[in-house]
C-alpha cells in the first residue's frame, strides 16, 4: 500500500498532482529532442551522452505516462473529493525507471569526463552496483512506508549507505575530470557536482514524506520533490553533459562543434 492510497483530495490537490506528471513528462520530451537535434555537434568520442540521454528520457516518459494513468484511475469525483476507487497508485513504477536510468546517467558522466580503459570499467561497475543496491533497498523499505516500521527505517539507511559509495566514486570522477579541463570545463564539471548533491540528495526528502507530512498535502509536496529531483537529475543533467561534451569536442578541433559553441570564451570576447 502506497501513501497515496490513504487519502482523498480536493480538485486542486489532484489536478496539482497530475499536472506534475504532465509537465515533467512534457519537459523529458523536449531534452529528448535537445540531445537527438544537438548530438552531431559533438565529437565521436562523447556523442554516446547526447543517445543516452535520450534512452534515459525515453524511459522516463513511459514511466511519467504509468504513473499518470495509475493516479486517473486510482481516483474518482464523488462530487465533492476526489476517493480511491479503482487500481491502487503505484511509486514502484518510480524505482523500475531509475534502476534503468540511473546506471545509464552515471554512465553518461564517465563519458564526458574522458575516463577510458580499466579506470573506466572498475568505475562502472562501482556505479552499476552501488545504484542499483541503492534503488533496490530504497524498493523494499517503501512497501514499509505507511506503518513506517523497522523495515522502512532499516533499509532506507542501507540504501543511504550505497547512496555514500556512489557519491565518493562520483566525486572521483568529477576531480580527475576538472585535473585535466580547461577552467571553462572545470566550472561546468563543479556545476555537475553542485547538481548532482542537490538533485539526488533531495529525493530521501520524497522517500520520509509518509512520515513527515501524513496527509493529502504531505502527497502533493511529496509528488512535487520527486518532480523538481527527477527534472533536475535527468533533464538539466543531461543538457549540462551535452554542453560540457560539445565545449571539450570544440576544444579538440572537432569542425561542427567549434559552429555550435555559442558560450565559448573566444565568442564571448569577439562579440563583446
Amino acid at each position: 500500500m502506497s501513501f497515496e492510497n490513504l487519502f482523498t483530495y480536493s480538485a486542486t490537490q489532484y489536478e496539482i498532482v497530475l499536472s506534475v506528471f504532465t509537465l515533467t513528462a512534457a519537459v523529458f520530451a523536449a531534452v529528448l529532442v535537445y540531445s537527438l537535434a544537438t548530438a552531431s555537434s559533438i565529437a565521436p568520442r562523447y556523442r554516446l551522452t547526447s543517445y543516452l540521454t535520450g534512452v534515459v528520457m525515453v524511459s522516463a516518459v513511459l514511466e511519467l505516462g504509468l504513473l499518470a494513468l495509475r493516479w486517473s484511475g486510482g481516483f474518482t469525483w464523488d462530487g465533492e473529493r476526489y476517493v480511491q476507487s479503482g487500481d491502487l497508485f503505484s511509486n514502484g513504477f518510480r524505482y523500475m525507471n531509475w534502476s534503468i536510468d540511473v546506471p545509464v546517467l552515471l554512465t553518461q558522466l564517465l563519458i564526458v569526463a574522458g575516463i577510458t580503459g580499466t579506470v573506466f570499467f572498475r568505475r562502472w561497475a562501482a556505479f552499476v552496483v552501488a545504484g542499483l543496491a541503492m534503488i533496490w533497498t530504497g524498493y523494499v523499505g517503501q512497501f514499509d512506508e505507511v506503518d513506517g516500521g523497522a523495515q522502512f527505517w532499516v533499509w532506507g539507511a542501507i540504501s543511504t549507505v550505497f547512496y555514500l559509495w556512489l557519491l565518493v566514486v562520483a566525486g572521483q570522477t568529477i576531480r580527475d575530470a576538472k585535473a585535466r579541463a580547461s577552467a571553462g570545463v572545470s566550472r561546468l564539471f563543479q556545476a555537475v557536482w553542485v547538481l548532482f548533491l542537490v538533485s539526488w540528495t533531495i529525493y530521501p526528502l520524497a522517500y520520509l514524506m509518509p512520515q513527515i507530512w501524513d496527509d493529502a498535502n504531505g502527497v502533493v509536496i511529496r509528488n512535487l520533490i520527486y518532480s523538481f529531483a527527477d527534472i533536475s537529475s535527468k533533464a538539466v543533467y543531461g543538457v549540462l553533459l551535452a554542453v560540457i561534451a560539445q565545449r571539450v569536442s570544440a576544444e579538440d578541433g572537432f569542425g561542427p562543434a567549434i559552429e555550435s559553441d555559442f558560450w565559448s570564451d573566444d565568442r564571448v570576447a569577439a562579440k563583446a
